[in-house]
């Protein structure tokens, strides 16, 4: 998509949804996780695929209110095939939430393309934080956007926080 086609997609108002994801200031970023706090949530999904994400994520972001962070980070653990879990980035305590810090620094790399290309995306996020002396024990995905915005943008990124094992 070329710089003026971009400038004349959809905003956050035309979809009503999720804002366009901006993946410059993520590409190759260190990310202290250390710093944030998290709502933790869970997904139950079949393969992988999700079957109440969307459920899980108005749910959780209801009761977060103003305590959303600004980057808008929601990541996800694919502990299985069977769900995962959810972590939405607060700035603060919200009472009534699980809430949970993920200790270590990760490397972010920034993704284009389809959910189908995860294993792939994956394995070059991991060869990245190797060949920067990461440990690539625990990986992080972060669907910037829902499919019905990314279709209307014309773009689907996807970034990968890989680091240390947090458990």
């Amino acid at each position: 998509m070329s710089t003026d086609e971009k400038s004349q997609a959809p905003t956050i108002d035309a979809t009503g949804c999720c804002p366009r994801f901006d993946p410059e200031p993520w590409y190759e970023r260190l990310v202290d996780l250390d710093s944030r706090l998290f709502v933790h949530d869970r997904v139950h999904s079949v393969m992988h695929i999700p079957l109440d994400f969307g459920r899980v994520i108005s749910r959780s972001t209801g009761s977060i209110g103003d305590a959303i962070d600004p980057d808008g980070l929601v990541l996800c653990d694919e502990k299985s095939a069977w769900g995962a879990d959810v972590f939405l980035a607060v700035t603060r305590a919200v009472p009534g939430q699980d809430m949970v810090k993920i200790p270590g620094t990760f490397l972010a790399t920034v993704h284009e393309g389809t959910y189908r290309q995860i294993p792939e995306f994956s394995k070059a996020a991991v060869a990245a934080a190797e060949l920067k002396g990461i440990s690539a024990e625990q990986l992080y995905f972060w669907y910037t956007t829902c499919p019905k915005c990314a279709k209307a943008y014309g773009e689907n990124y996807i970034v990968i926080l890989v680091g240390p094992r947090s458990n």
